[in-house]
């Protein structure tokens, strides 16, 4: 048999707050929209964006993260696999419903907490417990800051 891949790469923004739930056996559970766009041209030379939604949901330890420190707007950055569910729809006898998702492996938060990120706990502490986010505190790159550089440093 070939060997085959099923892997996605997401970036994108939560368009509402994860709904949570734990399975029968206690395993907590996150699901939410992930919005990706893309811009093209369209056929009269004018950009134009197209906005995808993702199904996504999270299993166990990352669903807590999620629970902790993910909301409407959040940005992230997810990886998994894409999975299709059906099931015969309740309300039209023998009509199957598929849904189609994105079950995560690992997750990386990029919003700061002032702009639709983590909750209202603080930057360090959120980047200690998940330790998704390697950037270093606001405030410790004092050199960074003090260095200005002007268009006239720039040597092209």
């Amino acid at each position: 048999m070939a060997k085959s891949v099923n892997r996605v790469f997401l970036l994108g923004n939560v368009g509402k707050d994860p709904e949570i739930r734990s399975t029968g056996g206690g395993t907590m559970v996150a699901t939410f929209g992930l919005a990706t766009s893309e811009r093209a041209k369209d056929g009269q030379g004018n950009w134009q964006d197209r906005t995808e939604w993702h199904n996504i949901v999270v299993y166990g330890r990352l669903a807590e993260i999620v629970r902790d420190y993910v909301k409407k707007g959040s940005k992230l950055f997810v990886e998994g696999r894409i999975t299709t569910r059906n099931w015969d729809d309740k309300d039209h006898a023998g009509r199957k419903v598929y849904r189609t998702e994105i079950i995560v492996s690992d997750l990386s938060l990029l919003s700061g907490r002032d702009d639709g990120g983590a909750s209202s706990r603080s930057s360090s502490a959120s980047n200690a417990a998940v330790n998704e986010d390697q950037r270093p505190p606001a405030g410790t790159d004092d050199f960074a800051q003090s260095a200005e550089i002007s268009d006239d440093d720039i040597p092209f």
